[in-house]
């Protein structure tokens, strides 16, 4: 008598499967999943969600290089809004946010494709898809109007973050060197190119499941046509990339002077005496100031149009508190406190650095006179840099601001030749001092203007304009510099000085933390590229092997017993045949009597 047992179906359990089909479709039971090809509606989503990251990965990079400029963000929104506060936060919170979201969603997505299992975003997701993509647009188009000129910042770091990630030499001598310039340059940041290139080299890790799995379809070829052109291009990008960081380091010219923008606004008040003193303690070859003329004609510091930033004119003079700053008397101007707000806002979460004894002296502080300020210039045998802000019509000095302002230069008892002077009016006037001009001519009207220092923004001093000027005799001061990546990139370019809002991280950059030789660089590239090369081939070919197993096979040849029990690798692949065999034909769990007559289930398989 022949005895059959009973034969169990059972199913293996893919955890990790589940997880990533539930996250992404809800999708976590297993007849819910299917190795169907993708929904053209679906496969929209996913082009969708490729968007949004790319325009998130470009909005995110953006503030993280804009970092230089957050204070020039926050005094742009205090002239629209009249309100001082910090706005950088709640971008960075929201931007950190939806970035981390859509890249899980990416993450899951690509998982999906790798694994062969159909795309179906779930509706919840897509709702945030779309809430992250309308959020970043808008504040693209936000920030092109209120502060345009920022994006700049974009194509300078691109001649700073170049393929410098992996130092490899090909003979003894150039080891240690190399392996010393590696642990300077491996603890500032991110590397585009190389990133951007280990990127697309993983990419080929899908491209070609997804290729090979599908077969040879005009889609596909499509699809790995466009891979290898991708990847093409960043093997010949370097091609077109010029940074004046890429030099011999014996052409690197001595380090670049930092002049104190207000002093040190980070470490306290700007354009106090403390901030000058600060600035001191830092080095700093200059101390940079803003001008303003009282009623009754004493030269003093301020930066704003009115008092109501950096003072406590909102109660010692509620009812005037929105007038220009130069409509009040000095003696109206010296009763206010000018510390205060710095204690209670701490602007730059610098506060809590502060000892008892600097809060209280903080505490105390009174706006600065430019007379204070020289006279502080010249014992510590310094310079000084004057932007001065012509007061309005209505002004009694109105006519004689400048006249008022070298009276003052001369009363400090400063030497003439230590002060630069900045405004383009009334430069006849001003012979004995230092001239500077804010406005980028060509070196003959310079010349014919008796001008011999420009003072540019970052943005506006290419490698190219800045190596003219100097060649011409003519002296380039940038402004404002506080990134030690943005400040490299200009040492290296040869800027004699720079205005830094932030001297004391300036001060700890004593050689340029991006420069490398024409050769190192050149080694960098092609190794990268032969590197990368090495691994896309091999993943095509393991893929296709991977493949070749799955796909080549006849479904009556699994044998399936209760007895023999086969723990190797080839059971292991019979599972997965037998699986994607059941899902093609359309077999699910469900289908719990395949044989009704004789009582069996499939094949027990473990």
């Amino acid at each position: 008598m022949v005895k059959h047992q009973p034969l169990q179906q059972v199913y293996e359990k893919q955890l990790c499967l589940s997880f990533l089909t539930g996250i992404y479709g809800c999708r976590w039971k297993r007849y819910q999943r299917s190795h169907d090809n993708s929904s053209k509606w679906e496969c929209a989503w996913f082009i969708i969600l490729c968007s949004t990251f790319s325009l998130l990965l470009f909005w995110a990079y953006f503030w993280l290089e804009a970092h230089n400029d957050y204070n020039q963000f926050n005094w742009l929104l205090y002239n629209r809004s009249g309100e001082w506060k910090d706005g950088t936060v709640p971008i960075l919170a929201t931007t950190a946010v939806g970035f981390s979201y859509i890249t899980f969603l990416m993450i899951l997505a690509l998982c999906h494709i790798s694994l062969g299992q159909q795309l179906n975003l779930y509706w919840i997701h897509k709702i945030g898809v779309l809430a992250a993509l309308i959020t970043t647009v808008s504040g693209v188009v936000s920030i092109s109007d209120v502060w345009g000129d920022e994006w700049d910042i974009i194509l300078i770091s691109l001649q700073v973050y170049i393929s410098i990630c992996v130092c490899v030499c090909v003979c003894v001598n150039k080891v240690i060197q190399l392996l010393s310039f590696c642990v300077v340059i491996q603890s500032t940041g991110p590397f585009l190119h190389i990133g951007a290139l280990a990127a697309v080299t993983a990419l080929g890790w899908l491209v070609a499941g997804y290729v090979i799995r599908a077969g040879r379809t005009k889609f596909h070829m499509i699809v790995l046509l466009v891979y290898l052109s991708v990847l093409l291009v960043f093997y010949m990008v370097p091609l077109a990339i010029t940074s004046p960081c890429i030099m011999d380091r014996n052409s690197l010219k001595p380090r670049p002077d930092v002049i104190g923008r207000r002093g040190a606004p980070m470490l306290a008040p700007e354009n106090t005496l403390m901030s000058f003193n600060k600035a001191l303690q830092q080095g700093v070859s200059s101390l940079e100031a803003d001008v303003s003329v009282s009623l009754d004609g004493v030269p003093f510091l301020m930066r704003d149009r009115t008092l109501r930033r950096t003072t406590n004119i909102a109660k010692v003079f509620p009812d005037k508190q929105h007038e220009d700053a130069s409509l009040f008397n000095w003696t109206e101007i010296r009763s206010l406190n000018a510390g205060q707000w710095f204690l209670e806002s701490d602007p730059y979460w610098t506060v809590g650095s502060l000892t008892g004894r600097e809060r209280n002296r903080m505490g105390n502080l009174t706006v600065c006179s430019l007379v204070e300020m020289l006279r502080l210039t010249a014992r510590a045998n310094r310079s000084a840099l004057l932007n001065l802000h012509r007061p309005p019509p209505e002004h009694p000095h109105y006519k004689t601001w400048i006249m008022d302002t070298l009276w003052a230069v001369q009363r400090s008892g400063i030497s003439q030749k230590r002060v630069t002077w900045t405004p383009d009016t009334d430069r006849g006037r001003v012979r004995g001092l230092q001239q500077t001009s804010l406005e980028k001519l060509s070196v003959e009207e310079f010349r014919h203007r008796g001008i011999s220092s420009l003072t540019l923004r970052y943005s506006q001093a290419s490698n190219k304009d800045i190596q003219d000027f100097l060649v011409n005799n003519m002296s380039v001061m940038v402004y404002p510099v506080n990134e030690p990546w943005l400040y490299s990139v200009l040492w290296c370019s040869g800027v004699p000085s720079v205005s830094s809002d932030a001297p004391q991280v300036l001060r700890k950059v004593p050689y340029p933390i991006w420069l490398m030789s024409p050769y190192e660089y050149c080694l960098v590239w092609i190794t990268s590229d032969l590197v990368s090369i090495a691994i896309v081939t091999g993943i095509f070919i393991f893929q296709k092997w991977r493949m070749s197993g799955m796909q080549n096979y006849n479904p009556e040849q699994i044998m399936l017993s209760a007895v023999t029990r086969r723990p190797s690798r080839d059971v292991n692949i019979m599972k997965e045949k037998l699986i994607f065999s059941e899902v093609s034909n359309g077999v699910t769990n469900t289908d719990e009597h395949l044989y009704p007559e004789n009582g069996y289930d499939i094949g027990q398989y473990k």
